[in-house]
């Protein structure tokens, strides 16, 4: 298979994202941390997520050794299916490659920390962004770079022959999985730290945001790595594979009834060219800073799709040919409409998500007004705002989906999810650099650095909270073009198997029950993360109630008298490792139950139900915590009474409701409605 040009273009890409992240890293540590205490700070954050992520990551080894072993089973009793030791070594590839991704962004943000705080001390706004960004980018590049080197070596190794393609498909099951875990784990934790953290010591002992006085500011910089940076580059791996996996799930087909090797290789190449499109636009906001940091980021990722477009563009028109799938012939150059179709879908989505969490524009701005008549008001209109937010991305959704389809039939739909995600190195690296900026905020505060250093870092933050919100709605808006796509090669393995056509009707109860049983499972499964922060948060602010009465002179300040920071990274390590658990067994037996009492068709059902229902809650509740977020944010800024006002006061409570939906159910929704597609595709031959 390595004969083929686009897989060797591929492996060289994949190599070139992963040179450039060394480049990178070597750009960040070359930068000084600071004072002493400065550095001391940045080890102590390192330390916390280090711990948390191992502890993490042994529960999920041992469910992946489980799993692994059920497909040697399977294989042994079953050899037919072609679900044995082969899927299950591609599943454990998938996961080690997860895995990878999010230790490789927590170890460079805990150290460009600090020295982005050093930056923004020494130099301003541009050495602290260049930093930040820095970074960012080792985690958007090296999540592509891992992805897609990852893949084509299980590519390489199994992908040939009929039983090639549900072979390779375990390689997305093993990063969904991952992700899932360490997204929701993550979100928990961060969640869980950040509301115990604001509610003791902004809301009740009227200390500032980040004191050095509170305990669980720790822990709340250590959530921001484990959850909005190592959770971040494990989900958006997993979208980045699924979106590729299900567009060569599909091409498989082609092949088999005569297609041409185009298809194949037309997945390869788009991600190939959105690796050096990220890399160009990563570069001019390096190299070409303006003096708005939002528009310099914006410009990088407006570069990067442009690019794309051209390159692969370029590609289709020198090696397309026409294809037929499902007997209708599609044009060469249907693929490129339908990757074409994904970027601008993508890039309206993440426009909208700007538009509604942003303090430039006025759903965040009306929000801080409603603040100044209390905490309830605010809240209200935080989620609906968020509420309404779902209306523009998911009619441009539908329509991109129509015309995707339009375009090369199911391939174009999944086609259109990667091309939404073919830049994912560049939207990776934006989003990635708002908790580093975050993070060095609350280092110059526990510092004691001039309050100008604080404000350059909550300008970067808060451009951060934005760019997180517009990455947030690419991951959902692919998360709906995978999920489809992922169903659309689910009904054709099941097709494949059967030999006759799959055919989903609604008036067949077991289906219509399916939808049903699947419209829940993201309510349910945001139920039990909502209340897994909460239980955190309990005991959380119980323990910084606790060190405030219990340690004599630290809640004045007193020198020399320094908080118990470990107990709280402990706290919410416990947390987030019993909450996560639920939830994410119930996202991976839900499949395998539906599967096996409800049949194919009933499956079939749930997923669709799990996909109209997930795109829409994931939408609402990342953009309602964005919004609430920032309008905390707006307020702080000086609008409508400024810092330690009764609006900012009810925007602190605001902001609290806010950051689970925004960073812990939000993310976690899209992985789950993919993961129960990609476990459905995998396991299709035991279900048809």
């Amino acid at each position: 298979m390595m004969d083929l040009p686009f897989l060797k273009l591929a492996a060289a890409a994949s190599v070139i994202a992963l040179l450039f992240v060394v480049y990178l890293m070597r750009f960040v540590l070359k930068h000084p941390q600071g004072t002493p205490q400065m550095a001391e700070l940045s080890r102590l954050i390192q330390q916390g997520a280090t711990a948390f992520l191992r502890r993490e990551y042994t529960y999920v080894a041992s469910l992946v050794v489980l799993i692994v072993l059920f497909f040697i089973v399977v294989g042994v009793v079953k050899p037919e299916l072609a679900l044995g030791w082969k899927t299950g070594l591609t599943f454990a590839l998938g996961a080690v490659a997860s895995t990878s991704a999010g230790f490789l962004g927590m170890y460079i943000a805990t150290r460009a920390n600090a020295r982005t705080a050093a930056a923004a001390a020494s130099g301003g706004v541009r050495p602290a962004l260049a930093v930040a960004l820095g970074g960012g980018a080792v985690m958007g590049m090296g999540v592509v770079g891992i992805a897609l080197l990852g893949l084509v070596f299980v590519f390489w190794l199994f992908g040939r022959g009929e039983s090639g393609p549900a072979i390779v498909n375990g390689y997305a099951m093993g990063a969904s999985l991952v992700a899932l875990f360490a997204r929701s784990g993550g979100g928990i934790f961060t969640k869980g730290a950040d509301m115990g953290a604001d509610l003791v010591g902004k809301v009740e002992a009227g200390i500032p945001e980040d004191d050095p006085r509170n305990p669980a500011v720790i822990a709340d910089n250590v959530g921001d790595n484990v959850g909005d940076v190592a959770g971040l580059g494990a989900d958006l791996l997993e979208s980045y594979v699924e979106s590729i996996i299900a567009s060569l799930a599909i091409a498989s087909v082609i092949v088999t009834t005569g297609g041409s090797g185009y298809v194949i290789g037309f997945p390869f190449m788009l991600a190939t060219t959105g690796i050096i499109a990220s890399i160009l636009g990563i570069c001019y906001i390096k190299f070409f800073p303006g003096k708005n940091p939002q528009s310099s980021l914006m410009m990088g990722t407006y570069i990067s799709a442009v690019a794309t477009i051209i390159f692969v563009g370029v590609y289709a028109w020198r090696f397309g040919s026409d294809f037929m799938l499902s007997d209708v012939t599609y044009a060469w150059y249907g693929p490129l409409l339908a990757a074409v179709i994904g970027i601008l879908t993508g890039g309206i989505v993440g426009f909208v998500s700007e538009y509604f969490t942003s303090a430039k524009y006025g759903p965040v701005k009306g929000l801080a007004q409603r603040c100044e008549t209390g905490a309830a008001t605010a809240v209200v209109e935080g989620l609906a705002v968020g509420m309404q937010s779902t209306a523009i991305p998911v009619l441009f959704m539908a329509l991109a989906i129509v015309l995707s389809y339009m375009s090369c039939g199911v391939y174009g739909v999944a086609l259109a999810a990667l091309g939404m995600l073919a830049t994912t190195g560049m939207v990776v690296a934006v989003d990635s650099y708002g908790p580093i900026a975050d993070n060095a905020g609350g280092i110059a505060e526990m510092a004691g650095l001039d309050p100008k250093v604080r404000e350059i870092t909550d300008h970067l933050d808060a451009v951060g909270n934005t760019t997180a919100a517009i990455g947030k709605g690419f991951a959902i808006g692919s998360a709906a073009f995978a999920a489809v796509g992922l169903l659309s090669a689910y009904i054709l393995a099941i097709t494949h198997v059967r030999g006759e056509v799959f055919v989903l009707n609604l008036a067949e109860p077991h289906i219509l029950a399916g939808v049903l049983v699947g419209a829940m499972l993201p309510f349910f499964f945001s139920s039990m993360l909502f209340r897994a922060v909460g239980n955190c948060a309990d005991t959380m602010i119980l323990e910084v109630r606790r060190q405030f009465a219990e340690i004599p002179g630290l809640k004045e300040g007193k020198e020399g008298v320094k908080p118990d920071s470990t107990k709280c990274v402990d706290i919410a390590t416990r947390g987030a490792i019993r909450g996560m658990l639920l939830p994410g067994m119930m996202a991976l037996l839900t499949p395998l139950a539906a599967g096996f009492v409800m049949g194919a068709e009933g499956l079939a059902g749930v997923l669709v139900g799990a996909i109209a229902t997930g795109v829409l809650l994931g939408i609402q509740t990342a953009n309602s915590g964005g919004a609430m977020d920032n309008a905390k944010k707006y307020i702080e800024e000086g609008h409508f009474g400024g810092k330690n006002s009764e609006a900012h006061k009810a925007a602190v409570v605001g902001d609290t409701v806010g950051d689970p939906l925004k960073d812990t159910v939000g993310p976690s929704i899209n992985i789950l409605i993919k993961l129960m597609c990609v476990i459905a595709l995998v396991l299709a031959p035991l279900f048809a």
